[in-house]
């Protein structure tokens, strides 16, 4: 050793408590810095891949929603698809109404009203294949702005029927959940 080397050495043996315990925690504290800046790289990562987790499940479940909108979308169009078809040929169905009910039972007219049930008949069942539902009778029961369309109100015969349907123009008509053809109704009012 040289006596540059010796001389320090002694000097620091000589040196008071306190400056001994400042020299250390500079020694501690740069020993927890070195730590610290290895540990951050790992802390970072470990947080990096929590967001990266984060995000994946945020794009998974944005992805569900994605399909399942887009599903029920599609049976919507599915059910909506000849909407537009049917409503055409709504007014046929009245008029099968119409000849059923003015067509007189009478020998002469059987053979007539026999051929005016089947054709109804066959052309309301294939309607209801297509997703037509019609709607129930709605005569006595209270006025619904849902489900019907008031064209004009009378005096009521009774007071039970004030608010009451009186009499069904028009029937009503759906597909699925979906109102096709409200039905058109007579109210009864106070008289």
């Amino acid at each position: 050793m040289s006596e540059k080397e010796q001389h320090k050495e002694e000097e620091r043996d000589q040196e008071s408590p306190e400056q001994k315990s400042e020299e250390t925690q500079e020694i501690d504290a740069e020993t927890t810095e070195k730590h610290t800046v290895e540990a951050d790289p790992v802390e970072k990562l470990k947080d990096e891949i929590q967001d990266l987790k984060d995000q994946n499940l945020r794009l998974y479940a944005e992805f569900e929603n994605f399909r399942k909108r887009t599903a029920k979308e599609r049976l919507q169009m599915m059910d909506s698809a000849n909407k537009d078809t049917l409503a055409a040929l709504l007014p046929v169905l009245d008029d099968f109404d119409r000849a059923l009910k003015n067509t007189e039972a009478t020998p002469e007219n059987e053979a007539v009203l026999e051929g005016l049930k089947l054709i109804q008949h066959k052309l309301g069942e294939t309607l209801k294949n297509k997703g037509l539902i019609a709607m129930e009778s709605t005569i006595g029961r209270a006025f619904d702005v849902e489900e019907m369309e008031a064209i004009t109100q009378i005096p009521a015969p009774s007071p039970e029927l004030t608010g009451k349907v009186i009499d069904e123009v028009e029937k009503g008509y759906k597909i699925g959940e979906q109102v096709l053809r409200y039905a058109k109704v007579v109210v009864g009012k106070e008289a």
